[in-house]
């Protein structure tokens, strides 16, 4: 199994409890609200609404939650999102890419701040860790009854890079910009995937100790605990014994 399956098995994992999945719906309302304020509520016209609708729907979010976020994004007195991103060192020489949307800059900034300092890591400057790091469009699908050899060739003609199975689900990663033909395609065919998301994989990872993995997870998790922090990206090997920890 490869870091992008073993990812995806743990955030499925971790949105399998409750209080992590009301995390979860939180942060797929602030994408849905984002999305709206930028291209109106027509998901038809808005590529960026219709995913994050789509990932909604894959986790699970009451469709009333749906349309509250959407109402949200219309109101032109509701709170306007911003997005920022941080870079970085953890212990051990772990490269972190912090992506967060927030209505208050300097809350963000200095929370941020605080969780690299607690834990002795380096706040870098933006794109300082652009190097370590592609996008890369990452598709997760139910198996369900699908036909896999025929599924797998549908993929390959829209531009997937890669396609793994693990545990009842497919994962497939595609470039950045085959990222909406792999969209597209998937609604085609009438598939509606589990979660889908531009994320920024790591060009070389590095192996730690178990204790060592650790405790880098457990900075991340307080990263992903702030309620600024939409997604958190490293370049630490995701091995079978760590995610068996978990």
């Amino acid at each position: 199994m490869s870091g992008h399956s073993k990812w995806s098995t743990i955030k499925r994992k971790k949105g399998a409890n409750d209080a992590k999945r009301s995390k979860i719906f939180s942060k797929i309302i602030k994408e849905i609200t984002i999305a709206v304020k930028e291209s109106g509520p027509d998901p038809e016209g808005n590529p960026r609404l219709r995913l994050a609708i789509a990932n909604a729907k894959g986790s699970s979010m009451p469709k009333d939650n749906i349309e509250r976020a959407i109402n949200k994004g219309k109101d032109k007195d509701s709170s306007n999102f911003v997005e920022y991103t941080f870079e970085g060192y953890l212990a051990h020489g772990i490269g972190v890419y912090v992506e967060c949307t927030s209505d208050n800059q300097q809350r963000t900034v200095s929370n941020v701040r605080s969780i690299f300092n607690k834990f002795s890591g380096n706040l870098g400057t933006n794109g300082s860790l652009s190097f370590l790091f592609d996008r890369k469009g990452v598709f997760t699908i139910p198996l369900g009854d699908l036909d896999q050899d025929e599924f797998e060739l549908e993929m390959i003609d829209a531009g997937a890079e890669d396609i793994e199975m693990e545990e009842g689900f497919i994962t497939v990663t595609t470039a950045m910009e085959d990222f909406g033909s792999l969209m597209k395609k998937l609604d085609d065919l009438g598939i509606e995937p589990e979660n889908a998301e531009l994320r920024r994989i790591p060009k070389d990872t590095s192996t730690l100790s178990l204790e060592e993995s650790k405790k880098v997870m457990k900075v991340i998790e307080a990263f992903e605990e702030d309620d600024d922090v939409q997604n958190v990206f490293h370049n630490m090997e995701l091995t079978d014994e760590l995610v068996e920890s978990m």
